[in-house]
């Protein structure tokens, strides 16, 4: 039989079926591969859906964090205005503001507008540390010197150079503080007794 030239067509080839089983395979044998191949199967896609859905909460977490702190670094620079304010107001003697109305009618525009600006950044979750009289605690404090000062236990903060701030539940600036030294000790945990 000869081949015409015209007809592109190839010859049929023999294809087996890609997973026939051989005929020497037992059918329990190849059902336990195929439940064990099924079980493998499922364990994998189980390992998928738990890895998205961790990506998913990641990514969740990550929106809410930006969406938490995403003015930090506009409120950093805002607080040296908050510093200004507070300057001001500590550089007015009190005998001025008694004696020059215009002196006390300025003081008390300067600290309503300190009031104002610290109401606005709390109610975008900035709020000032507690440094002055409070146990040195360096999570919130740096420490700038020490002072002798032996009416105050130990590791008190007896001065603020500058406020510090925090955003939700993170620091923004810690406090500038001075911190006593040579007054009685205060054992760890305890809190710091300034009634006295």
């Amino acid at each position: 039989m000869t081949q015409d030239p015209h007809n592109d067509a190839a010859p049929a080839e023999d294809t087996a079926l890609p997973s026939q089983p051989a005929a020497d395979e037992a059918p329990a044998d190849r059902a336990a591969a195929l439940e064990a191949e099924v079980a493998r199967l499922k364990n994998d896609l189980l390992y998928a859906k738990a890895e998205v859905e961790n990506v998913r909460r990641r990514l969740e977490q990550q929106a809410e964090d930006r969406g938490r702190y995403a003015v930090a670094q506009f409120a950093k620079d805002i607080l040296t205005v908050a510093d200004n304010l507070r300057r001001a107001l500590d550089a007015v003697p009190e005998a001025s503001r008694d004696s020059d109305e215009a002196v006390g009618s300025l003081t008390v525009g300067v600290e309503m507008t300190e009031r104002e600006m610290m109401t606005t950044l709390e109610r975008y979750g900035i709020k000032l540390v507690e440094a002055d009289g409070c146990r040195f605690d360096p999570n919130f404090h740096q420490a700038m010197m020490e002072m002798e000062d032996i009416t105050q236990p130990e590791g008190t903060v007896v001065m603020v150079m500058q406020r510090g701030y925090t955003i939700h539940d993170r620091l923004l600036r810690p406090a500038m503080v001075a911190v006593s030294k040579g007054g009685p000790k205060v054992p760890p945990g305890e809190q710091v007794d300034t009634s006295a």
